[in-house]
């Protein structure tokens, strides 16, 4: 049986590994030329490192990124407003909370399938016959029985097969930066986000010496010339120096966006996984956890269910409700924390919070379905 995976990410290179356990022949197709250092910094949390446990992967991870110990919402001056001590949790699931650069663990996940993974295949065009034709930018062709639409937010896969998933703006902008410096021990085991008026800026050391940091404006502060440092003038000195330490090429930006939860992710033959089906805000952390969930899930399943559809179906039943709430949650979390007005109360409110809340929400994300 011919198995395609479309789309070379987080997502489709952990159901790949899981394929690969159960012996089961499969190809993915990546748009990019090679798997290279881009993007950013991401966080692996406990959810994602028990599936890596399963792979044989926790380690590598580990060794490549950095352990966080706590997550910590701060004022714009580092002021504490709550703290998640994760280290309770890490103790229960004997996993950590890692962060760590987004090309380290895509090169970890990519090391057991290199033979499975075909680059330089951008998808143009896919059609349902009897079974799936896929037609590449560069107009070589193939036929698959099952696809995997693994291919993102703006996934081809979903629009051209499914036709469905609405696009939703946050109307917040992104810049995330990679630095390279000298991290002080207080900020080495700890996911720092601080909140202002209409504006955040977070940070993580994800590896020796290597700082991810990212910040986020509401639209209406943005302009093509807008001067970040200006922008974050009231802010603790130390994110001034992280911005202005950063070069250029070392910073991208994006919209802030996720898809509006969709009630089907399959077709006959053919599921979306990840960013695909569920594309999410990072304010919680939670967009490449839950596509490693998805691809452990199918796998899960592959021990006892070989109709693919019957597999699918079971698949959205399963994961559906523990995903729609993350992407509502965080949906609203990030609206939340962007507010320009009435911030003291925010704050207040977020600060009284206790601390076995923040616990028990997110022992709910880290508990795995099956």
């Amino acid at each position: 049986m011919s198995i395609s995976i479309i789309g070379g990410g987080i997502g489709g290179l952990t159901l790949g590994n899981f394929l690969k356990q159960q012996n089961i022949d499969f190809k993915i197709y990546e748009s990019a030329s090679e798997i290279k250092p881009v993007g950013a910094g991401i966080a692996m949390a406990g959810n994602a490192m028990q599936i890596f446990d399963k792979l044989g992967l926790k380690e590598k991870i580990e060794n490549a990124g950095t352990k966080m110990h706590a997550l910590i919402i701060t004022d714009k001056k580092l002021k504490t407003i709550s703290k998640t001590d994760v280290l309770k949790l890490e103790h229960k699931y004997n996993v950590c909370n890692i962060a760590i650069h987004r090309a380290d663990l895509q090169k970890i996940l990519s090391e057991n399938i290199t033979e499975n993974i075909i680059l330089n295949k951008r998808l143009e065009t896919i059609e349902k016959k009897e079974n799936y034709h896929l037609t590449f930018l560069d107009k070589t062709k193939i036929e698959s029985e099952i696809v995997f639409g693994a291919d993102g937010v703006k996934s081809l896969v979903r629009n051209q097969i499914l036709k469905s998933g609405k696009i939703r703006s946050a109307g917040q902008k992104c810049w995330r930066g990679i630095l390279k410096t000298e991290i002080p021990e207080k900020y080495s085991h700890n996911a720092y986000e601080m909140w202002g008026k209409g504006k955040r800026f977070g940070f993580v050391k994800i590896r020796e010496n290597t700082l991810y940091w990212y910040a986020l404006v509401n639209e209406k502060f943005y302009s093509d010339n807008i001067d970040l440092l200006n922008e974050f003038r009231d802010f603790h000195p130390d994110i001034l120096k992280m911005i202005s330490k950063t070069s250029k090429e070392n910073i991208i930006l994006n919209d802030i966006i996720d898809l509006k939860p969709m009630n089907h992710w399959s077709a006959e033959n053919l599921c979306l996984i990840g960013d695909s089906a569920h594309a999410t805000t990072p304010n919680m952390g939670q967009g490449g956890c839950q596509a490693v969930e998805d691809a452990y899930v199918i796998g899960k399943l592959l021990e006892t269910e070989k109709d693919w559809n019957k597999l699918f179906s079971q698949f959205e039943k399963i994961r559906k409700d523990k995903v729609h709430h993350i992407v509502k949650t965080s949906f609203k979390i990030g609206k939340i924390a962007q507010w320009e007005n009435f911030t003291r109360i925010r704050d207040f409110i977020f600060r009284n919070i206790p601390e076995s809340v923040n616990q028990k929400q997110m022992e709910k994300i880290l508990k795995l379905e099956i």
